[in-house]
């Protein structure tokens, strides 16, 4: 597949974990892949990494700030111009604490990047997917294990994971007039840089 005829693909959280493993195998598939986060020199090593040069496009965004995801979207439309999936896989935990004892920054910071830029990068794609042509795609949200058996004093990324299980089936319904599929995966506790401290 060449890198003109290459699908292309948004992954959050794509410097580390579940997100670069994700992006890798993508563009190891032959995808055009932007590798969204917070840290671009972590998203630079990732995209060197991978060997895919300029179907690599390393995007430091917040996902929970709808100017940087306008960004990440608008970039992904002036190097690829199209997009056919978006991986929703940035998020964040808190530390394990009676929920009496969360600090509401804490609270606010888990919200806003599970499920708001959850929210956010959706709505982004879906605008994209449906004026491109041919339009449509697939979304896919990270969702999580702990919206069905949540660990004990995770109240946040419960009640999170939680509410990106309301978005993934709200629009899969709402989706499917313009060829936008979506559907979530629920990963139990994957090795990596976030879970490292349950060891």
């Amino acid at each position: 597949m060449g890198a003109a005829q290459a699908k292309v693909a948004v992954v959050t959280g794509a410097g580390t974990g579940i997100g670069k493993a994700a992006a890798l195998a993508l563009l190891g598939e032959g995808w055009s892949v932007a590798l969204a986060g917070r840290r671009q020199e972590i998203l630079d090593r990732a995209a060197r990494e991978s060997g895919a040069g300029e179907r690599a496009l390393p995007v430091a965004a917040d996902v929970g700030q709808p100017e940087s995801v306008k960004k990440l979207f608008a970039a992904v439309q002036a190097r690829f111009g199209r997009l056919d999936l978006l991986f929703n896989n940035a998020g964040t935990g808190a530390p394990a604490m009676p929920m009496e004892d969360l600090p509401f920054e804490k609270w606010q910071a888990v919200v806003a990047a599970n499920l708001t830029g959850t929210f956010l990068c959706c709505q982004e794609a879906v605008r994209m997917m449906k004026a491109q042509s041919p339009k449509g795609g697939r979304i896919i949200n990270n969702g999580s294990i702990s919206a069905h058996a949540p660990r004990p004093m995770s109240i946040a990324y419960t009640a999170t994971k939680h509410g990106v299980t309301g978005i993934t089936r709200t629009l899969a319904l709402d989706g499917r007039k313009h060829d936008i599929a979506c559907c979530q995966i629920d990963i139990g506790t994957a090795a990596s840089e976030m879970t490292a401290r349950m060891r």
